[in-house]
């Protein structure tokens, strides 16, 4: 995702960009490795400290020569000839960083983007290369673990959140009412909004049965993306229910940012990506960490935390009936109208 929104935001600007996935496009044991993550995600989170710790220590891709099947990527590489990198993956900042260095006629420059959002156990020492030309953080928590873990202060921006272009608008009365009225959604019932990460983590089924059992009238919205089988799913189970429930594949930014401007809540792991769309929004969170947390998502949790004295994160979804009387609690950061900060750092190198 924030691969492609800096593409966007690049090309706005009137420049050439090109998103490359090393790990994918390399070596099949890395995409294996990728695979297993997400497996990991859907089905216990708990499980990837084992697997984070591995990866941390166990210094895969911290080496140029160490990277086995590379040179497709290379020379895909070449044949783009860029003049500036940015590495949005904490496993790509240091052998595809040498590797680039060595096979690269044109000098380049080679900054990070880290879209955590604070710090704690889950911020990756591989996020940090001192011999980068310069890391981003979107907060000022991220800026500061990385400083903790090694990364020089003069090398270290503070930019903001890098979010597809919607989220840098404001979503005005007649916008709503148009969406609300393509999905025969009422103005006048609360919104709860479901959400699924960019690898289809979810508790759908579990949540609609739990709701089933709250007596106030609401509609559900239940985000799916790409993992189609939960959206049949949805499609299959929804008529016997009381409550209008919308099942909805993939949305576009900006009708994302209408649904968490408006919902009484939004459901949703504590990955960086889903909570810093939903705080850009203001969109009232409750967090499921059902299966356990992953270590990555320690850092949004704390993040939050350090800025909202109230957190709901349920571990088992059946019992949010009891929370959604209450007051749910949101947090607000207020971004610009582009990621100029970001763009203007690129831009002088």
């Amino acid at each position: 995702m924030r691969a492609y929104a800096l593409k966007y935001w690049w090309e706005k600007k009137g420049g050439v960009a090109k998103v490359s996935h090393p790990l994918e496009s390399t070596f099949k044991l890395y995409k294996f490795g990728s695979e297993l993550y997400n497996v990991i995600q859907k089905y216990c989170p708990r499980l990837h400290f084992l697997y984070f710790f591995f990866l941390e220590y166990a210094n895969l891709h911290r080496k140029g020569f160490a990277i086995l099947g590379a040179q497709n990527w290379i020379n895909e590489v070449l044949s783009f000839n860029p003049r500036i990198v940015v590495s949005v993956h904490a496993h790509l900042n240091h052998g595809y960083f040498d590797l680039l260095r060595s096979k690269l006629k044109s000098p380049f420059k080679f900054f990070i983007y880290c879209g955590e959002m604070g710090d704690s156990i889950g911020f990756s020492r591989h996020w940090v290369n001192k011999n980068a030309d310069g890391f981003f953080g979107p907060f000022s928590d991220t800026c500061d673990a990385a400083i903790k873990k090694g990364m020089p202060v003069k090398k270290t921006f503070l930019v903001e959140p890098l979010l597809r272009p919607a989220f840098y608008k404001r979503c005005n009365k007649s916008e709503i009412e148009f969406l609300l009225t393509k999905y025969g959604l009422s103005m006048e019932k609360p919104i709860f909004l479901l959400g699924t990460g960019a690898n289809g983590v979810n508790r759908h089924i579990e949540i609609l049965s739990a709701l089933d059992l709250f007596q106030n009238d609401f509609q559900v919205v239940a985000l799916c993306g790409n993992n189609v089988p939960i959206y049949e799913r949805v499609l299959k189970v929804r008529d016997k229910y009381k409550f209008k429930i919308l099942p909805l594949k993939l949305i576009d930014d900006h009708e994302m940012v209408i649904f968490l401007s408006i919902c009484k809540f939004f459901y949703t792991r504590p990955g960086a990506g889903s909570t810093t769309e939903a705080v850009a929004c203001g969109a009232p969170i409750i967090f499921d960490i059902s299966g356990g947390l992953m270590p990555q998502e320690i850092n949004n949790l704390n993040f939050w935390k350090s800025r909202v004295t109230k957190l709901i994160a349920l571990k088992d979804p059946k019992k949010i009936k009891k929370f959604i009387i209450q007051s749910i609690p949101k947090l607000k950061v207020e971004i610009e109208d582009t990621p100029r900060k970001l763009i203007n750092r690129l831009e002088e190198g």
